[in-house]
This record gives structure tokens, sequence and C-alpha cells, in this order.
């Protein structure tokens, strides 16, 4: 078996998916928790060379000529999902552990009804769209590199799912634009 053909590529999304957190976790308890800021940075850094290394070896895989699968497609869905949804894991974790371990406030949360429960369902779904033109401009470009449409088939299986969540996460906003939801009661209005 050379390398990138089959299950290696998919062993590779999972280390990274692992090494993902662990670097998340480790940057932000070196940061917080022990007090190490450098160290924390430079573990956080760490965080999106991993799908540089993902993107890298999903290539390499290709131009070495690797027999093309599912999950050379799923590489590049992944990475999709990620470019767009990792730097939010990342500020929520922060946001927890500055909470946690370095005394910060609580952030507040939105309330979600009316116009901003609206702008925040289209806000949503708008980023998950990002994230789709991203995996399926990676899916494609794969393609490109494979050579013909036929070939390149495998990788085109994850348009089916990603567009299938693309179309059913509608349902969410336009539920919303149409029921926006009213603002609670307040304890005088209760009365």
């Amino acid at each position: 078996m050379r390398w990138g053909e089959g299950c290696v590529i998919l062993f590779l999304i999972l280390a990274c998916d692992v090494l993902f957190w662990i670097f998340l976790v480790g940057g932000l308890a070196a940061r917080y928790a022990a007090g190490w800021r450098i160290l924390g940075g430079a573990l956080l850094l760490c965080v999106p060379l991993i799908d540089v290394v993902l993107l890298g070896a999903t290539v390499l895989s290709i131009q070495d000529g690797a027999e093309p699968t599912v999950w050379h497609g799923l590489s590049a869905a992944y990475l999709g999902i990620t470019v767009v949804y990792g730097h939010r894991a990342v500020r929520w974790a922060d946001a927890k552990f500055a909470r946690r371990f370095g005394g910060a406030a609580a952030a507040r949360r939105p309330e979600l009804y009316g116009r901003a429960a609206v702008v925040h369902a289209w806000k949503s779904w708008l980023r998950f769209l990002l994230a789709y033109a991203i995996s399926v401009g990676l899916i494609f470009g794969l393609v490109m590199l494979i050579g013909t449409l036929d070939e390149g088939a495998p990788l085109l299986v994850w348009l089916n799912p990603l567009t299938k969540v693309l179309i059913y996460s509608l349902i969410w906003p336009i539920a919303t634009t149409i029921w926006p939801g009213k603002a609670p009661k307040t304890a005088k209005e209760n009365r």
C-alpha cells in the first residue's frame, strides 16, 4: 500500500482532529492554568497548522499517484468545515478557560428573539454556506489535480451529504424569520 491509499488518510484526519483538541486544551491550560503565556501561545499557533498538514498530506497523496478514495474527499470536506468553525471553537474554549482560570467575567448570553434571532439564524446559515463553498472548492481542486471527473468520482461522493445539510439547515433561518419569537416577560409584566 502506497502513502495515502485507503485508510491512511482517514487515520490522518482522525489524528488531526485529536491533535486539534490536544493543542487547544494544552495551549489554554499553559496560558491560564500554568501562567505560561509564551508556551500557551506557541501551542495555540499549532492549531491552524494542523489543517495545513492535512491539506499537504492529501495533496501529496494524490500527486504521489494514490488511487483517489472517499477519504480524500472527506479530508477536503473536513478542511472546509474546520477553516470556518475552528476559530469559533478556539474562541469558545478560550472564553471558558479565561473564566475558569483567569477570573474573567462570564460572557452575557445574547437574547435571541425578534430581529436578533433572525439575524443570528441567517448568520449561522451563511457561515455554513462558507464552509460548504470551501469544502466543495477543495474537493473540485483535488479532482482537477487527479485529472478527470471519472477518476475523481470517489471524492465527489461528499457533495451529496454536504449539499443536503446545506439545504436542510435552511429550515432554521426560514422558520426563525417567520416566527422570530417574543421577548421574555419581565417580573413586572408577570404580576
